[in-house]
């Protein structure tokens, strides 16, 4: 247990409830947020919620890698100027991307001047680099920092499977990856939400060899982590508004559902999928739903953290999850480790 100092002398504790849950004695509040996307997010159900619409795949830019270095850029000045900052004053950001070396991130931020941490989660890196920042801030070690990652369907889909030109036939488990990117700074002072938890998840790996069904991979580390969140905080899905995976799709939603109801846990009230909420499955032909970073960062940085603004929801889990493979270990039949990051939200600081 560590104990820090508020500015008003006040003790507070940071205390770990479990091997992979923590209560943030300091609760960091979301300062400002914002969120950007391509063509087929403009034609989904949350388009309402985005800052920006590009229908441009390439973001002014001359390849699809750099449009998605534009993405960040764009989408971390918005939550700049949406909060009246400027690069200055933000003391850490934590960011990734789907790309060899973070090429994505680091092409896209090196002229901001910003400390940085350069983070790798796979589709749960939203959850990873919300978790660092939160816990950066609640240990006492800045005062604002910024939780950052994106996606681009060309980009992930020439790097992970086929050429673009290819027009391979998708199977039916198939997700598509969101071309999109969300931002959220995080301040030691504020009015909320709140990061109030952070759960770190563990390496889970099930044997799933098909890249094409990364819901099937996931889902075992969603159950997992959540698992951990209520065993350790002594809590049920009944006690969170909303219970928010991040790109499990339909399969990957259906699979975590089953587990827990053989746990005699119902998840069927409250408990959604990001890759089932940023895209019409029927009217956009989407297969088993959306994936990629920037999937459950768009989800989150518009239409979750705007909804707990408005009062919509007050208390909400947010699970992203992320497949820990490359084209390199699947060339060599490896199978699929994955791993999910999750994070409590809550327009009051108070403990579970």
């Amino acid at each position: 247990m560590e104990t820090i100092k508020t500015r008003g002398e006040k003790i507070m504790e940071n205390q770990r409830l479990g091997r992979q849950t923590l209560r943030l004695g300091h609760p960091p509040a979301v300062h400002s947020f914002a969120c950007i996307g391509g063509k087929m997010e403009s034609q989904g159900p949350l388009a309402d919620y985005f800052d920006e619409l590009c229908p441009d795949s390439f973001f002014g830019a001359k390849t699809w890698e750099q449009g998605e270095s534009a993405m960040q850029e764009r989408v971390l000045n918005k939550a700049l100027a949406k909060g009246n900052l400027n690069p200055r004053d933000i003391d850490c950001i934590f960011a990734g991307d789907l790309l060899n070396q973070c090429i994505g991130t680091s092409f896209g931020l090196r002229d901001f001047g910003i400390p940085f941490y350069g983070v790798y989660g796979a589709c749960s890196t939203m959850g990873e680099s919300l978790s660092m920042a939160a816990l950066l801030l609640s240990g006492g070690f800045g005062r604002l920092a910024a939780a950052l990652t994106s996606s681009h369907y060309c980009t992930a889909e020439r790097q992970y499977r086929m050429p673009m030109p290819y027009g391979n036939q998708r199977s039916p488990t198939a997700q598509w990856t969101a071309t999109a990117a969300g931002c959220c700074i995080l301040s030691t002072e504020g009015k909320g939400p709140f990061v109030t938890h952070v759960v770190t998840g563990k390496i889970v790996d099930k044997g799933i060899t098909d890249v094409n069904n990364m819901g099937a991979a996931m889902a075992p580390a969603a159950y997992d982590t959540l698992s951990a969140l209520f065993r350790e905080t002594h809590t049920a899905p009944a006690d969170y508004d909303l219970i928010c995976t991040g790109d499990l799709g339909k399969l990957g939603h259906e699979i975590v559902t089953d587990f827990f109801c053989r746990d005699g846990v119902d998840m069927s009230k409250n408990y959604r999928d990001c890759g089932l909420m940023l895209y019409d499955l029927q009217k956009q032909d989407m297969h088993a739903g959306g994936s990629g970073c920037g999937c459950s960062a768009a989800v989150l940085n518009g239409f979750l953290l705007r909804g707990m603004r408005e009062g919509r929801w007050n208390r909400i889990a947010l699970a992203p999850t992320g497949a820990l493979l490359s084209p390199t270990s699947s060339f060599q039949k490896e199978s699929i480790p994955s791993v999910c990051h999750a994070v409590v939200l809550s327009n009051t600081k108070e403990a579970l």
